[in-house]
């Protein structure tokens, strides 16, 4: 292993996404998207946040119940996604390190 490999190898392990911090922010804040915020799925962090933060108001009117349900499905489907969108993550780390050899050692 060169000193280039190593050097490669140390960015990817200090900026790979990690499973137990994404499921730590799926557990606590999943809700809002924070486990797609960090796993780099902005778009679909944006929309759950804003569908969350509109129903909870609108739960006083009866109407934000359903919007809730539906981000509670959202929410425990992304349990069963998380392992998925983690590797695929890394692997695009992987690759845009440049590190062929890298991407068969995970």
């Amino acid at each position: 292993m060169s000193m280039n490999d190593a050097q490669t190898m140390m960015v990817y392990d200090a900026t790979k996404k990690s499973m137990l911090v994404s499921y730590v922010l799926w557990w606590f804040l999943g809700m809002f998207g924070a486990h797609r915020f960090y796993l780099g799925r902005t778009g679909t962090a944006v929309v759950m946040l804003v569908i969350t933060l509109l129903s909870i108001p609108l739960t006083f009117l009866f109407i934000g119940f359903l919007s809730l349900g539906a981000m509670g499905i959202w929410w425990i489907i992304d349990a069963f996604m998380i392992p998925a969108i983690v590797r695929e993550q890394n692997l695009k780390l992987a690759s845009r390190l440049g590190g062929g050899g890298l991407s068969m050692m995970m």
